[in-house]
């Protein structure tokens, strides 16, 4: 079944390498909190996640990215889930904003719309080209976003040059009929050199 203006063509992953060497929760998994849109979109996303079996057959499988957050109320802030398109190098995200996150009244605060924007498009860029850096963010913000109201934020690749990763996001609502914000990025590939002032 395809969601009216939610369709992502080609195989869907939700897995990226975890640098670490202990495995955090996944809190990527619908709980409680999650609103009846936010579950819809988590189900039909995740439905078209592709996993490749031990006989080499590739079949549908609920994969999930692994991040952590530093809120555990449930609902309270930060809800999302991040699926990734090998095929046509797109992201899609899943984000439903709790009551911590209010900025006018009744709507999400714009640093928490950047805080997703530079998550969902750092982990894009991640995904094409290695451990990088956020170099730069241009956020244009067109219509607010009702708090507790769920979004999706659509990224694609504009253009790789050497260490730099261009990347480019929307978001927008459930159906993908209003825009809410717009953005591009540059990200830099980086070592562990760079990390430590190498």
């Amino acid at each position: 079944m395809t969601q009216r203006g939610s369709s992502f063509p080609g195989p869907l992953s939700t897995v990226l390498p975890w640098p670490f060497s202990f495995q955090p929760r996944d809190f990527s998994l619908p709980n409680s909190s999650w609103g009846s849109d936010m579950r819809r979109l988590y189900e039909h996303y995740n439905s078209q996640c592709e996993v490749e079996t031990d006989d080499g057959e590739k079949k549908s499988f609920s994969r999930r990215l692994v991040f952590t957050r530093n809120i555990r109320e449930q609902g309270a802030a930060f809800e999302y889930v991040v699926f990734v398109n090998k095929q046509e190098q797109k992201c899609v995200c899943v984000f439903q904003a709790g009551h911590l996150l209010e900025g006018p009244p009744g709507h999400v605060h714009g640093g928490a719309i950047s805080t997703m924007i530079d998550t969902v498009m750092g982990t894009h860029a991640t995904y094409l080209s290695g451990p990088v850096m956020t170099a730069n963010l241009n956020i244009n913000y067109r219509s607010p976003i009702p708090l507790g109201s769920t979004v999706l934020l659509t990224c694609s690749l504009d253009k790789k040059e050497g260490r730099k990763t261009f990347v480019s996001c929307q978001v927008t609502n459930t159906y993908s009929s209003k825009l809410h914000t717009e953005a591009t990025g540059l990200f830099l590939s980086i070592t562990m050199g760079h990390l430590l002032g190498g």
